[in-house]
C-alpha cells in the first residue's frame, strides 16, 4: 500500500497546480487530502499472502481487481512485478498458489479500454514488459500453481501457463482471442501452449481463437485436474502441501532439471540432471530423509 506521506506529497503538487481561485469554498489543503485518501482507498490490484503454520512455506498470489475483470493493465502489470520479486527474495518460500479473488473470473486478458489510448511504441514497451515478467515468473525456482475459476483469456490464460501446475473448476474457460483482434498472443501464448498441447492443436487454437472448456483442458493437457466448480482452490492448496513437505532443494533441483532439461537433447539433459542431483548430495535435507525412513518418521526438511 502507498504510503500516506507520499501520496500527501504528490497530491499536495497537484493541489498546488490545481487550487481553485481565493474566495471558493475548497481549500488545497481539503483537496489534497481528499485525493490523498481517494487513491489509499483503492485496493492494490495484486496481493501477495503467507499462509501460517502448519502452511508455512506456502504463499498465495492474489488478482483483485474486481471492475475490470482481472484485466491486466500498468498497475497490476508493476503488482505482479513486484509480488514476483518479493518471493524470489523470500527464501521461507516453497509454493506459490495464484488465484483470484473475483468471482467467475482468473484474468479476462489485457486491459483493453487501457490499451486504446497507448501508441504502438508504448504498446510495445507493455507487451514486453509482460512476457518478460511471465518469463521470469515461469523461471521462479520453486512451483507455482494457478487456480483457475471461471474466464482465463488472453493474457489470463498466459499467465497461466507461466506456472508449473494448473487446476481449474468444471465451469472454467480458456480462450487466446487475439487473433480476432488482429494481433497475436504476445505474452508467450505462441510458444508456450504447443509445448504443452502440440503444435498442430496450438496453431487450432490460435488461429481461431476459439473458446475451449475444462473438460477439454484438462483431456488436452492444458490444466492438471479440473474439480466441481469452487473447489479448485482446495485442490491446489492439497497439492502445494504435498509438494511443501518435500525437501525443499530437491523440489528446487527437480524443476531446475525438468525445465531446462527438455530444451536439450538427452545427452545434454542427463548432464543437467546429473548436475542437480550433485546440488543435493551434500545437503543435511538428504541425511534427514535418511534418517527419518530408518526411524520410520516424517522427515522435518530445512531446506539445508
Amino acid at each position: 500500500m502507498r504510503s500516506l506521506r507520499g501520496l500527501l506529497a504528490v497530491s499536495g503538487h497537484l493541489a498546488a497546480r490545481h487550487a481553485p481561485p481565493s474566495g471558493a469554498s475548497s481549500s488545497p489543503h481539503s483537496v489534497l487530502f481528499a485525493r490523498a485518501l481517494q487513491i489509499l482507498s483503492q485496493p492494490e490490484p495484486v496481493r501477495l499472502h503467507k499462509l501460517s503454520a502448519p502452511d508455512s512455506g506456502i504463499v498465495e498470489l492474489r488478482l483483485e481487481r474486481p471492475e475490470a475483470r482481472n484485466a491486466i493493465g500498468k498497475e497490476m502489470l508493476k503488482g505482479l512485478r513486484s509480488a514476483m520479486d518479493k518471493v524470489k527474495a523470500d527464501s521461507t518460500a516453497n509454493v506459490v498458489l495464484v488465484a483470484s479473488s473475483v468471482p467467475k473470473v482468473f484474468c479476462a486478458g489485457a486491459d483493453l479500454k487501457e490499451r486504446r489510448l497507448m501508441g504502438p511504441s508504448e504498446v510495445r514497451e507493455f507487451v514486453n514488459t509482460l512476457r518478460a515478467t511471465f518469463s521470469s515468473f515461469e523461471a521462479l525456482p520453486i512451483p507455482t500453481i494457478a487456480v483457475v475459476e471461471g474466464a482465463a483469456f488472453g493474457g489470463g490464460l498466459e499467465l497461466a501457463l507461466s506456472c508449473d501446475l494448473r487446476i481449474c473448476g468444471e465451469s472454467a474457460t480458456f480462450s487466446l482471442p487475439e487473433t480476432g483482434l488482429a494481433i497475436i498472443p504476445g505474452a508467450g501464448g505462441t510458444q508456450r501452449l504447443p509445448r504443452i498441447v502440440g503444435r498442430a492443436r496450438a496453431k487450432e487454437l490460435i488461429f481461431t481463437g476459439r473458446r475451449f472448456d475444462a473438460t477439454e483442458a484438462v483431456n488436452m493437457g492444458v490444466v492438471n485436474y479440473c474439480v466441481p466448480g469452487g473447489e479448485a482452490y482446495q485442490k491446489a492448496l492439497e497439492l502445494a502441501r504435498e509438494i511443501n513437505q518435500k525437501g525443499p532443494l530437491a523440489i528446487r533441483m527437480a524443476k531446475k532439471a525438468i525445465n531446462e532439461g527438455v530444451e536439450v537433447d538427452l545427452s545434454s539433459a542427463l548432464a543437467v540432471e546429473e548436475e542437480c542431483y550433485e546440488q543435493v548430495l551434500h545437503t543435511q535435507d538428504r541425511l534427514e530423509g535418511l534418517a527419518a525412513f530408518a526411524e520410520k518418521r516424517r522427515p522435518l526438511y530445512t531446506g539445508k
